[in-house]
């Protein structure tokens, strides 16, 4: 949302995500700040909150994240997140149709 705007504080940022619904202030300021503090945004004191800008390009950072969930959670095969996606595995719904086939099975 961030990219989208250009830049922005935390009021500002929590409004824009998430219009009509409750989302705390301090949880929005905690991922801006952790964001701050990867080096992916940048801030600047205005009176009494920070901006926030985006530093790294949109894809860039996307590109590090879907790097980072491969590594974290697929061993670091591509292919793995890949399959989990298309319901192939141990996919929460693919697991769900297997149940759910085998109950119609044994009923």
């Amino acid at each position: 949302m961030l990219w989208a705007m250009g830049e922005g504080n935390a009021r500002s940022v929590r409004e824009a995500l998430a219009p009509g619904r409750t989302l705390a202030y301090t949880t929005v300021l905690t991922l801006l700040e952790r964001l701050a503090k990867r080096g992916q945004l940048s801030r600047r004191k205005d009176g009494r909150s920070f901006i926030y800008k985006p530093i790294q390009d949109r894809e860039l950072m996307r590109q590090a994240a879907v790097a980072e969930l491969v590594t974290t959670y697929f061993d670091g095969e591509p292919e793995g997140l890949l399959k989990w996606l298309q319901g192939v595995g141990n996919h929460p719904v693919e697991v769900d149709r297997q149940e759910s086939s085998l109950d119609a099975t044994l009923l």
